[in-house]
């Protein structure tokens, strides 16, 4: 029986302002990365154990200003 390790990757679509994308491009310059792997270094920077967590966190590195909602 053959085994294959799999690993499944969950795809993030996060959306920037001009402001925004110029600055992840500067701060990932400066840590000598690439803006994906930037990204994903500061994802794993902070282990979330709840959705909660992650709105907390949210909130406060953007204000709730940031959020959109849209209704049809």
């Amino acid at each position: 029986m053959l085994m294959t390790n799999c690993i499944t990757m969950a795809i993030l679509t996060v959306r920037l302002t001009a402001e925004e994308e110029r600055l992840l491009a500067r701060r990932s310059r400066r840590a000598g990365m690439k803006k994906a792997s930037f990204v994903r270094k500061l994802i794993r920077e902070q282990p979330f154990e709840t959705a909660a967590d992650v709105l907390a966190d949210a909130a406060r590195r953007m204000g709730y200003a940031r959020l959109r909602i849209r209704r049809e």
